[in-house]
């Protein structure tokens, strides 16, 4: 299988970044994206910098094991995250990891999310299941994550967030979107006695 990579993956970080705050996905300075460069290595947001005041500049490269090779900031604290995701699928160039409100409360609940609507099916794989409790920035995080994702696009980080993964991260944005819409979707419908489930295809 070809190694995914991005054309201009600094461009494509940011652009995704800020878009991510802008859509409400990630608050203040939480949350954190990636992209493979076509040589391989990977471009991704710093820690601690608010994406409105971000520039491509900011952007840190590391290597597949997180040796920096550029950039004069601190990678983001979930760098192992998003490494294990580009070693685990090679298929994909971009890594978004998100603290979305409504996708949250089903990783506080430790609770997958049922893909109730077509474009879950479609975009995410099926339900969004939820990856086994480890501290935030840590291997077993990392390992527990990639874990799940086998024939999916996202998880959830119990008691903490979503991971989602794409071609590009433009397309991890697009999948966020999903999760996160479908979360919406699913305890609204719960409210009128939950989701109906699709049949199988």
């Amino acid at each position: 299988m070809a190694v995914a990579g991005v054309a201009d993956p600094t461009t494509a970080v940011l652009v995704v970044a800020q878009q991510l705050a802008a859509r409400g996905l990630v608050d203040g300075t939480s949350g954190n994206v990636s992209a493979r460069a076509t040589d391989g290595t990977i471009w991704v947001t710093p820690s601690s910098l608010p994406y409105e005041t971000m520039t491509t500049a900011d952007l840190v490269q590391v290597d597949l094991v997180g040796n920096r090779l550029a950039g004069e900031r601190s990678p983001s604290s979930e760098l192992a995250l998003h490494l294990a995701c580009y070693r685990a699928f090679p298929e994909i160039g971009g890594v978004v990891h998100s603290h979305a409100p409504h996708a949250s409360m089903f990783a506080a609940a430790r609770r997958p999310i049922p893909a109730c609507l077509d474009e879950a099916v479609l975009a995410l794989g099926g339900d969004v299941p939820v990856a086994e409790y480890a501290l935030s920035g840590t291997p077993a995080l990392a390992e527990r994550a990639v874990a799940q994702l086998s024939g999916r696009a996202a998880v959830l980080l119990a008691n903490h967030g979503v991971v989602a993964i794409g071609r590009d991260p433009a397309q991890a944005l697009e999948v966020t979107a999903t999760v996160e819409r479908t979360a919406w979707v699913a305890l609204g419908a719960a409210m009128l006695g939950g989701p109906a489930r699709l049949p199988a295809r």
